[in-house]
């Protein structure tokens, strides 16, 4: 835990720090090249991140790192050098009628320091897309990449020392000792994505230097099929996000809501729908292995606790086709008549489970919702725009989509980030340069300034002017 375990993080930095300090303003050239490099080196080497990305996992779909990573980053990339010069200018605010004729300002200047802690589930796009921003801003960057995706690791450290000087960006390698460390520096801004338990232990090693945190985590993002949706079309979008990345992912539905007596059709429409995207597991490149032996036993304990407990579990497998648990593609399944106290509601799951509860009336789900932890992402799918409303203004959640899953992590206008136990803070676009910056606010005095009529010694001729300003308030 000590710092001889990251004998070098110290060095590097204060190296950051010096850094800053000798150019604490970079110009917008300077930005932009830096954010030029990154693109480069994603577009020289996407594939080779990829690869290894899919031999951490034993099986990561290409073109799921395709999708949901490369092209994620480039598109913040592309969007962040379209909008910069805009968002580094000092924007002119309204001034005070007690104040005037001076003006006011805000400054976004960059904080110093970033440090980005990122995860083993997108490794490439959690650690890269919040190096965009702070780059953008202005800052120096130091990446904690998850030890659970080692081969990715190694690369993007060797990639990233290639493209940048260690005093503009780096990666710290090492297991979760190191991350420790990593997190207990004096940065001027620790951006953490990853479980709740591990964000409540950064935000402490991060309160010793009343360092400001970012933390990106989870829980359990609810489904809710409302009355009058088409269940085909929302089993469907349900299972394509559910089974991304094979659920392993943050904003991944958990759960599914929906009105009691659909179960079994909901059911079905759900089995059809993962068999038409994945006719074959085993050798189905397609279908993405759970990362490692750990979390694989965990995912089974999940099953083998709710079947214990009275649950009914339908596993969706190609017919004929045996499972290997060497490979750890954990077979997709729907649980019904699952309990709350289930194992399997209590934790996020992960992974390619989805149980299924039964509500009688809207008010009974959006109660179900809101007597649990705030979810990091929350999915309506219906037609009635009252219902819908009701849904978005009576839950609170870290962020919507309606009639679909996943997809407003993919708008760079749109902020992203949880609520209570599911986050602190956002990004994305613009929300994340202005994270990584400080609203430094500025008041410019005129000449013509009156405040000398409210200097001492005070006496009737204050009072008149205080009398006035009261009644202009």
């Amino acid at each position: 835990m000590t710092m001889d375990r990251a004998p070098g993080l110290p060095a590097l930095f204060a190296g950051q720090r010096e850094a800053f300090a000798r150019e604490p303003y970079p110009s917008l050239a300077v930005r932009l090249d830096r954010l030029a490099r990154l693109r480069t080196l994603l577009e020289r080497h996407g594939d080779h991140l990829a690869q290894a990305i899919s031999a951490d996992f034993g099986n990561r779909s290409l073109h799921e790192t395709a999708i949901a990573e490369t092209f994620i980053v480039l598109a913040a990339i592309a969007h962040t050098r379209r909008h910069l010069k805009r968002w580094m200018k000092a924007r002119r605010v309204p001034t005070s009628f007690h104040s005037l004729p001076g003006t006011s300002r805000i400054l976004p200047q960059p904080v110093g320091v970033v440090g980005v802690v990122s995860p083993w589930n997108y490794p490439l796009q959690l650690a890269l897309a919040p190096m965009v921003a702070a780059l953008a801003a202005g800052n120096r960057v130091l990446v904690k990449p998850s030890e659970l995706t080692p081969g990715f690791a190694g690369l993007l450290a060797e990639l990233v020392s290639g493209a940048f000087a260690p005093d503009e960006a780096a990666v710290v390698l090492g297991d979760a000792d190191v991350g420790k460390a990593f997190v207990a520096q004096p940065f001027d801004h620790l951006f953490f994505t990853g479980s709740t338990a591990v964000g409540r232990q950064v935000a402490l090693a991060a309160a010793a230097h009343l360092t400001p945190v970012t933390l990106e985590l989870g829980g359990k993002s609810p489904a809710l099929v409302d009355t009058g949706a088409d269940l085909q079309e929302a089993a469907a979008r349900i299972a394509a996000g559910k089974l991304f990345n094979a659920g392993q992912t943050c904003i991944a539905p958990d759960y599914v809501l929906l009105p009691r007596g659909q179960e079994e059709a909901f059911a079905r429409a759900y089995r059809q729908a993962v068999l038409r995207m994945y006719p074959r597991l085993e050798e189905n490149p397609d279908y993405t292995s759970i990362v490692n032996a750990r979390h694989y036993q965990r995912l089974e304990g999940l099953v083998q606790d709710a079947q214990q407990r009275g649950a009914r579990v339908l596993p969706i497998a190609p017919e004929g086709e045996s499972a290997d648990p060497a490979r750890r593609k954990l077979r997709p399944a729907v649980l019904l008549e699952v309990a709350p106290d289930m194992a399997v509601m209590q934790e996020e799951i992960f992974g390619p489970l989805l149980p299924v509860l039964p509500y009688d009336r809207l008010d009974d789900a959006i109660a179900f919702v809101n007597a649990r932890p705030r979810p990091l992402a929350l999915y309506w799918f219906g037609h009635d725009a009252a219902r819908r409303q009701a849904v978005l203004t009576r839950t609170v959640s870290g962020g919507v989509t309606v009639n679909d899953v996943l997809l407003h992590i993919a708008q760079e206008n749109l902020p992203f980030g949880g609520a209570g136990e599911s986050g602190i803070g956002a990004y994305h676009g613009e929300h994340g340069f202005r994270l990584f910056s400080k609203e430094k606010p500025v008041f410019i005095q005129s000449r013509l300034a009156g405040n000398a009529l409210l200097r001492p010694p005070y006496g009737p001729a204050t009072e008149r002017v205080l009398r006035l300003l009261r009644k202009l308030v």
